[in-house]
């Protein structure tokens, strides 16, 4: 079995490097076609594999948690916007306001429509919340030196709510009487949000921060000293997760936080009168990241289709992924970024890619992780899979022609389809 998988995933990254050029000019994300190779070898189809999530929660778990850390880490490099910059209000916007409309809606149509328990709905909402930082590759930044503004605030909103989400999954545990939440749920506000939210994104800066300054100064003692890249992206990673989850706050902020300090300390460093003398950090790094993350997309994506091939899918999720796609996400969008510089057209665009992914998988696998009925767990992995697999053949489809339309529009001096740069 190990054979055949190295040989599978060898001819699907093979594959997909020789055909980039060709499915560039097809409505068609790679995201896509591992997903449907994924349903092939299912039971459904071949019946070569037979995934049961409840039976592979631990493998599970720690594929997911480990792609959302170099996926987060990844966003934080990408993004060169200065903090407190105007540009950040967007992303924070939907990963805040916007994400507690999605929940709320979630719930509300998972209860009204769905007939789910109100507290299991809570925790839908929650799982379904975080928009995807890996496979939304086609409208998010595509480089550091990448400014569209559009691109900015989907990437912002990726890289933080999949974050910000985690207290109100644990407030749905809390809830269900599986998490402690505190009398009049005290301790989750305080401890679970307020600290959870302060402290990662604090932890992550002090770590992406002083890594930063470390390298500096070791560069300037010695300037012949070799930097293993591979080796410090992945221990960036590692101590500002392990510090956060030390600390009882949110790893996942402090992983991204950790990658925008280091991004900001290469953006200072730039400027200065030593730049010459020392070569960047994170542009090595990135590459590195990047090759990562497309590697853990493939297993990631490919266990999604094999585990809907197998059972995991609901007419259910297939009626909640229509209702969050064309009514929820653009109310929440709508109600999020009301008031802020953005206009229409890309307002319309934020609305619909609304992408979900690899995050809403470790939180489904994470709440199913208690002990809970596998009745309860079986609806709500099996509708949390079938949104997950709409949204990438829906956005995949739609992402190129869209963001192509959207490039064009700019290039002819359209301003209203541009986030406003006036400040």
């Amino acid at each position: 079995m190990a054979a055949f998988w190295y040989v599978l995933v060898g001819f699907l990254l093979v594959g997909i490097a020789l055909m980039g050029r060709f499915l560039d000019r097809l409505p068609v994300s790679p995201a896509m076609i591992y997903l449907m190779v994924g349903f092939l070898l299912g039971p459904a189809v071949f019946d070569v594999l037979e995934l049961h999530p409840l039976r592979e929660l631990t493998l599970l778990e720690s594929i997911t948690e480990i792609a959302l850390l170099i996926a987060l880490f990844t966003v934080g490099i990408k993004m060169r916007v200065p903090i407190g910059d105007w540009r950040w209000s967007v992303p924070l916007r939907l990963a805040t306001i916007s994400m507690v409309v999605t929940i709320l809606g979630i719930a509300i149509v998972a209860v009204v429509f769905l007939d789910f328990d109100w507290r299991l709905a809570l925790v839908l909402g929650a799982v379904l919340a975080p928009t995807d930082p890996v496979l939304a590759s086609d409208v998010q930044l595509r480089s550091a030196q990448d400014r569209d503004s559009l691109r900015f605030g989907l990437t912002g909103e990726g890289g933080l709510n999949d974050g910000t989400a985690f207290p109100f999954v644990l407030l749905g545990l809390g809830l269900m009487g599986l998490h402690e939440i505190g009398y009049g749920a005290w301790r989750w506000f305080a401890v679970d949000l307020v600290w959870g939210t302060v402290g990662g994104l604090g932890i992550g800066f002090v770590v992406g921060t002083t890594l930063a300054r470390g390298v500096r100064l070791l560069r300037a003692w010695r300037r012949d000293a070799v930097i293993f890249d591979e080796f410090l992206l992945l221990g960036v990673i590692a101590l500002s997760y392990g510090a956060a989850l030390a600390a009882h706050a949110l790893g996942f902020l402090a992983v991204f936080a950790a990658g925008l300090a280091l991004r900001r300390a290469d953006d200072i460093h730039e400027h200065s009168k030593s730049a010459s003398d020392k070569p960047p950090l994170t542009p090595s790094m990135l590459n590195v990241n990047e090759q990562l993350e497309r590697i853990v997309e493939v297993a990631v994506v490919l266990l999604v289709g094999a585990m809907i091939s197998t059972g995991y899918w609901s007419t259910a999720g297939l009626l909640l992924a229509a209702i969050l796609f064309v009514v929820i996400r653009p109310l929440a969008v709508w109600i999020g970024v009301r008031g802020s510089d953005t206009s229409n057209a890309p307002r319309r665009l934020l609305a619909w890619f609304g992408i979900r992914g690899i995050g809403s998988v470790y939180y489904a696998v994470f709440f199913a992780g208690y002990e809970l009925r596998d009745a309860v767990a079986t609806e709500l992995l099996s509708a949390v899979f079938t949104v997950i697999a709409a949204s990438i053949v829906l956005h995949g489809i739609s992402a190129a022609p869209l963001m192509e339309l959207y490039r064009a529009r700019r290039s002819r001096g359209r301003p209203e389809v541009a986030l406003s740069d006036k400040r």
